[in-house]
This record gives structure tokens, sequence and C-alpha cells, in this order.
């Protein structure tokens, strides 16, 4: 099974005018709009988790700025663009492109919720502006107003009734912060993982029970024989760059398979027993 590639370029600030499509949604048209208290002073953001509102999905973006607390819950595992030949990673969800196995009966069973997913309908864009008597191009936020979680009468409010930063915003900030900090830094991050010659290719069987299994391909990890093999230069590089704690992240993220695979299998003798039940009561 192949999953499709969530893409990482665009989520750290595109323009709006021609933005990439959210991962967390789907491909669909967008309508962004420079955020402000004005226009939007009645926008709201439903939080419910739900596959109305994109989160069947089997795997996210992961920015290594949120590895500390991604590699408590999630598999994270490094994928290659085929188009730029550039490593992102991401952060495994369930094995198939439409499942979700950290979201039940309407919530998520994470504590901590992926960025991409805690961002909503936001994203960076940039913008013109004078800054100390130069043109720049300053980061601002931008929101979708075709998101599915975008509403005018139920949900989180964006802003106060003063005009001001909601708390939410505010911590949509911080993950957008995140987002962006982690997509420019991750560039570098596997440059170095790859120059070391750490990444290796991933093929993953499965086998949940006697009738399913699954064949994972198309994913990438951190050569942990490699790793405890580098020589000292190479080591204290990565360590001096900060890298060093990222590899040893990503490498004790796959514990977290073993909890993936029984969350599976528990899900699949659930349906197997209201399949019985329903065929005993026909």
């Amino acid at each position: 099974m192949v999953f499709c590639n969530g893409r990482v370029a665009g989520l750290q600030g595109v323009h709006p005018g021609n933005p990439d499509p959210d991962p967390a949604v789907g491909l669909k048209m967008a309508r962004y709009e420079l955020l402000n208290n004005v226009a939007h002073k009645d926008l709201r953001v439903v939080l419910r988790p739900g596959a109305e509102f994109g989160d069947e999905v089997g795997m996210v973006p992961a920015f290594p700025t949120e590895y500390a607390e991604l590699q408590r819950e999630y598999p994270l595992f490094l994928r290659k663009d085929p188009e730029s030949g550039e490593y992102h990673s991401v952060a495994l969800l369930g094995f198939e492109n439409n499942e979700n196995l950290f979201l039940e009966d309407g919530r998520w069973t994470s504590a901590y919720l992926p960025g991409i997913v805690a961002k909503g309908p936001f994203l960076i864009g940039f913008q013109e502006q004078d800054i100390d008597g130069q043109r720049v191009q300053a980061p601002v936020i931008h929101v979708d107003l075709d998101h599915p979680r975008v509403s005018f009468s139920e949900g989180e409010p964006v802003f106060l009734p003063q005009g001001g930063n909601s708390p939410y915003l505010e911590h949509v900030i911080t993950v957008l912060r995140g987002i962006r900090d982690g997509a420019e830094g991750g560039k570098a991050l596997f440059a170095a993982f790859e120059a070391a010659g750490l990444i290796q290719p991933l093929r993953i069987d499965v086998k949940f029970d006697d009738n399913n299994a699954v064949n994972l391909v198309g994913l990438h990890g951190i050569d942990r024989e490699k790793l405890a093999a580098l020589d000292a230069e190479t080591l204290h590089g990565l360590h001096r760059s900060g890298y060093l704690e990222g590899a040893y992240l990503l490498l004790s993220s796959q514990h977290n398979m073993r909890r993936l695979m029984a969350e599976k299998q528990r899900r699949l003798r659930l349906a197997e027993a209201a399949a019985n039940e329903a065929g005993a009561a026909a």
C-alpha cells in the first residue's frame, strides 16, 4: 500500500493566491483571506474531531519542532518527494489512506494533537510591509473560509468581543510558528541525515490476524546500526548542530508501532464481533 504524499511546502507560508492544499483537509479549492478582527469579528472554529473535517487520514506531516511531543504517541517516518528529492517527516495514524486509529467516538485518543491538525483553517502567508523604512515580506495569518471547521454560529471564537486575539487564536499562532520553523529547519536536518548515510528505505509488513495484513512502502527511517557506527567527527557535527536529538527521537517513536497495531487488531475484533452478531440476528 502506498500512502498519498502529504506535501509540506506551503504550510510555512505561501502567497494565498496559490497555496498548496492542506493534507489534513484534502484536495479542494480554498478561499484564503488575510485574517483581521473587523471582517472576521464573528469567526469561529469548530474544534471537535471528525471525518467531516478531514481527520480520517492515514498519515499527516510532522515537523521537527514537535518531535519531542509526537514521539511519545505516534510512529514517525520520513518520505522522499519524488519531484524535489527532498525528505520530509510524517506521523503514521493508521494503516490505510483513510484510517485514523487515534480517532474514536468523536475524539482524539492521543494527548498531543499534531500541529498540522491543531492549526485548523489557518496558515502563514506573506505580505509586503514597510518596517523601519524598508519593504519586507512580513509573515501574516490567513484563514481558509471554505475550510470545514470554519463557522459563524458554533465553535471557538477567534477574536474577543473587544477585538483582541482570543486564547484559541494565540494558541494557533504558536502552532503556526512551530510549523514554519519546523518546515524550514527540517530541510537542513534531513539533508544532514542523508549526508551521514543515516536514512534507509523501509518495507513494513504487518499481519493483524489470519485474514488481515498490510504492506507499507514509500517510508524511510533512521538506520540504527549506521548511527551507532558514525565516526567521531560526524557524530560531533550532528550533536553540535542539534540534529542528533532528532535522529534519536525518530528512532524512539518506533515503539509506537506496536501500540498502533494493537489498536488496529482491537478494532478488527470489534468489527468481526459486530458482523457475527448482525448475522445471528438476521
